[in-house]
Formats: C-alpha cells, structure tokens, sequence
C-alpha cells in the first residue's frame, strides 16, 4: 500500500504519464485536424458574407469622408474577399484553435499548472478583442483622418486620395492585428515572471528599453507615419506599467495565500 500511495497522488494531482513520441505526433495531428476543419467552415461561412464583412471594415474610411474606393487590377477584388474571409475565419475559430491547443497541453500538466495557465489562456480572447476594439474604434479613424487631411489644393493642383481595396484592407488588418497582439503583452509579462525566467525588479529596471522597444514595435508594425506609431507605442507602455502593476498585486496574493495556509501540527511520537 505505502509503495502505490505517490502513484496515486501523482494521478490525482493531475500530470498525465509518459506517452510515446508516436502517440503525440497522433494527438497533435488531430487537434490540428479539429482546428484546420474549424477554419475550414468558418471560411465557406465568411466566404458567402466577404462583401457585408467588408462593409464593416470599410466603416471608417467612410466615417473619415472618403467615398470612393478603387481596385486597379482584375482580380484584386476577387483575392480581397478571399482574404476578408480568410481573416474573419481566424478570428472566429480562434476560440476552437485555443481550446484544441489546451486539450493538447493539459494532460501533462499538474493540477496547480493548469490552474495557473488557465487564467492566462480565458483572458488571452478578452484582451486580444480589447487591443482589436481600440484599433477600429479609436486609433484607424483618428489615423484616417490625420492621413487624408493631405487631399486639397498643392500649389495649383489639386489633391485626391484614391486608395485601392487591397490597400485599405492591408492597412486596417495591419492595425487590427498589431493592437490585438500588442494587449497580450500583460499575459506574456506575467508568465515569463511566474515561470521565473524574469522578475519584477527586472522588468522595473528594464523601464526605459521598453519605452524604446514601444516605438520600435510601433515604427514595425504601423504605416510610417508619427501618428500611427504613437497610437501603438503609448498603449504599449502603458499596458507594461499595468503589467507590473497585476504582477505586484499577484506577489501579494501569492505571499498572503501563502501565510494563511493552514499548518498540520506534527504528530505525536508513538
């Protein structure tokens, strides 16, 4: 009995056996099976509502007073609906890629790890559709109307912004993706500090190269414009100061519930 006791707890712990390279390989292809066949419907789905998707990416251009828009090669219209539908595809089976993902993950992990990581995987959606909402909302009509501010007169000739389907869809993918991903920065902080590979002091320290790397990420990841890199990189420093801020405010946690536990007193000596 004393021998299958930590069998025991190690199974009711939660971290799953050793299982051979071939049974892995097996798993990861049908999760990736259940993910591509995700995207796969979602696509057909979009696919049939690329034009009234579009619509609503086309919302703020229209709001910042450009009523025209081009495509000047046949088949640009055609592969931007393809690529609107591919796009929202993503976003939409991105829920069942994430749960394929911890289905893989969780097995091998103990208890406490899942219980940790959890958090992390709910609020990743959450945070990625609050950096999305703030780029549609907020930064791309402000950014639009900073951009096609230039139309008008120049010296006798007169100025119009003419800008194709393609373009416009890449410009506001690009924004979309980039503040989407850049609000994940808190859940990146926080796990490479839980895991130990960072801590709060350093991060603290390291203050000054993030405001750099901020503009940096911001001039990579926006159109070249001052404007739109600022949109991003002020975002970006602020959501570092959150991060210590909910890493601080875990430590504290952490400690208190660490305090409080419970301490079985020793037995006595028979």
């Amino acid at each position: 009995m004393t021998a299958e006791t930590p069998i025991a707890a190690s199974e009711e712990d939660g971290a799953g056996g050793k299982m051979p390279l071939l049974d892995h390989l097996i798993e990861l292809r049908s999760r990736l099976l259940k993910s591509l066949v995700a995207i796969g419907l979602a696509f057909g789905v979009c696919l049939y509502f690329a034009e009234p998707i579009f619509s609503v990416l086309v919302q703020p251009l229209v709001a910042a007073g450009q009523g025209k828009i081009i495509y000047t090669q046949l088949f640009e219209a055609f592969f931007v609906q393809i690529k609107v539908a591919l796009f929202a595809s993503m976003m939409i089976a991105f829920p069942v890629i994430a749960n394929q993902l911890w289905k893989f993950v969780a097995p091998g992990l103990y208890r406490k790890e899942k219980r940790a990581l959890l958090p992390f995987i709910l609020a990743t959606p959450v945070l990625f559709t609050a950096g999305a909402s703030l780029a549609y909302f907020v930064t791309i009509p402000v950014a639009l109307k900073f951009l096609l501010g230039y139309q008008g007169d120049m010296g006798g000739i007169q100025q119009e912004a003419l800008p194709s389907v393609a373009n416009y869809l890449s410009f506001i993918m690009q924004f979309i993706m980039a503040f989407g991903i850049a609000f994940l920065l808190p859940i990146f902080l926080m796990l490479i500090e839980r895991s130990g590979l960072v801590t709060r002091e350093q991060l603290v320290s390291a203050r000054r190269y993030m405001i750099v790397a901020a503009f940096a990420i911001a001039a990579v990841a926006t159109p070249p414009d001052i404007l739109s890199q600022f949109l991003l990189a002020i975002p970006l420093i602020l959501l570092y100061e959150l991060s210590l801020f909910a890493i601080w405010f875990t430590q504290r946690r952490r400690k208190t519930g660490a305090g409080e536990a419970p301490v079985e007193p020793l037995e006595e000596a028979q």
